[in-house]
């Protein structure tokens, strides 16, 4: 199955999985890796050191910053937002990226916000909303601000 890259998007990697979908306004710099049967929805930006597993879906208005690793069949909602610096400041060139990870299988609800240097355990869920501060365990629920660490139903 070929990919299909809407002709609004802004697409500079070449390592993009068969059958991955991207749609329009989305940008994905040159050295991104996508990985196969992906539904990159619009306005998605992703950076450069990026990975992105394979049939994951990435609702729109996402951005996936330097750092973050997304393994395969996740779900990662509408404008979740990741961040990989835990001290920003403008043109700080030395600032300490912090890798983030998400895990086999989790899913991130709308507008939630990660941290930088989490990782959200395989199978995992993430409350839509909620401001993830600390690692969330393999198949656990994280809801609320900041979230707090639930086991699911």
């Amino acid at each position: 199955m070929a990919n299909y890259i809407h002709p609004l998007s802004d697409v500079q990697s070449k390592q993009i999985g068969e059958g991955t979908k991207v749609w329009q306004f989305c940008v994905i710099l040159e050295h991104a890796t996508i990985g196969r049967d992906c539904n990159i929805c619009a306005h998605v930006f992703i950076e450069n050191n990026v990975v992105v597993g394979d049939r994951v879906t990435v609702k729109c208005g996402v951005q996936l910053w330097d750092g973050l690793v997304v393994e395969n069949d996740v779900c990662i909602g509408p404008n979740v937002t990741f961040t990989n610096d835990k001290y920003p400041r403008s043109r700080n060139l030395d600032f300490e990226l912090k890798k983030t990870i998400v895990r086999k299988g989790a899913s991130i609800g709308a507008n939630a916000t990660i941290l930088p240097g989490i990782e959200i355990g395989e199978g995992s869920m993430i409350g839509a909303g909620a401001v993830v501060t600390k690692h969330v365990p393999a198949g656990m629920l994280a809801v609320g601000n900041p979230a707090v660490i639930k086991k699911m139903k």
